[in-house]
């Protein structure tokens, strides 16, 4: 395993692909590959969210072309709703990816949720930190569109990008408790449909009551993804982003949210919803059955 890491390093997108597989399957031995991973990176992790609709596999596809037009490496985590019936990655929005998959400079991955409320896939921290192990310069996660719930990003990613598109005018207010207040960046794409300057207007006007901490206003960048227009503008933001914004605390407030969720997630992987089923069945025909007490016995 400590040899796939060593590839991993050195540049091999096909060892990459297995660690991820390892690690996303929980194989035996994938511990082993997580506790190999080089200590620190230099990749700049981007979260690319915001509601169904928005346009953000096509405003990714324009941002892995700003950056390989200039040589940059590209990691692209692609976070899918999951089949009901076998839990993989439905993958639709992947075609618009389509020319990537065979450029020396980038590799992209399909994750399915799996049925993680937060929009992310259960084991996204440890596959983002093997893809560091890479050293890309930039690794885009894609999240799928769920809307609120979604703001299990903001803790993954240095940069975090809310993707709006100007219809979604009323319902700012409604975002404005739980979406908005991640965003490192806004982007309102498909600026080139009616509304959109006044859309803007309120975005801005909604930043400036709740927003404006840590040295870093979140600006508002318009773009118009197929035709590539305002992604210079968008890249230029996120560099500037990370070189301003103290990523040093930030680090370590991550570093426990991560820590927090890896515990979380290691206490409940003896729990299985199956089991759970049929102990419950049995447990609720008796009487006196009270949930509370059946639960405390986990």
């Amino acid at each position: 395993m400590t040899q796939l890491v060593t590839n991993i390093v050195n540049g091999s997108f096909k060892s990459l692909a297995r660690a991820i597989s390892l690690v996303e399957n929980e194989v035996d031995g994938y511990m082993d590959i997580l506790q190999a991973l080089p200590p620190t990176s230099n990749s700049i992790i981007i979260g690319i969210t915001g509601p169904p609709g928005a346009g953000k596999s096509t405003l990714v596809d324009a941002m892995i072309q700003e950056m390989t037009d200039v040589g940059k490496t590209v990691g692209v985590l692609c976070v899918d709703p999951s089949s009901p019936f076998n839990f993989g990655a439905l993958l639709g929005d992947r075609i618009r990816m389509s020319n990537w998959y065979n450029h020396k400079n980038v590799f992209i991955r399909s994750l399915a949720t799996r049925g993680s409320l937060g929009g992310l896939h259960p084991s996204i921290i440890q596959i983002t930190d093997v893809m560091k192990a890479f050293a890309f310069d930039c690794i885009i996660v894609e999240t799928v569109g769920v809307g609120q719930s979604e703001v299990d990003i903001a803790g993954l990613a240095d940069t975090t990008v809310i993707v709006l598109v100007p219809e979604a005018g009323d319902e700012i207010q409604t975002m404005k408790a739980g979406l908005m207040e991640i965003a490192n960046i806004f982007v309102v794409n498909k600026a080139d449909r009616p509304g959109a300057d006044t859309f803007v207007k309120n975005v801005r006007s909604i930043i400036k009551q709740d927003h404006g901490s840590n040295n870093w206003t979140p600006p508002v960048i318009k773009t118009v993804a197929p035709e590539k227009k305002g992604i210079d503008t968008l890249m230029e933001q996120i560099m500037l982003h990370n070189q301003i914004v103290n990523q040093n605390t930030r680090k370590y407030f991550s570093l426990t949210d991560k820590a927090y969720l890896l515990i979380q997630n290691k206490r409940m992987k003896d729990v299985k919803k199956d089991v759970l089923l049929g102990l419950l069945k049995t447990a609720a025909e008796k009487p006196g059955f009270n949930l509370y007490s059946f639960v405390d016995q986990f």
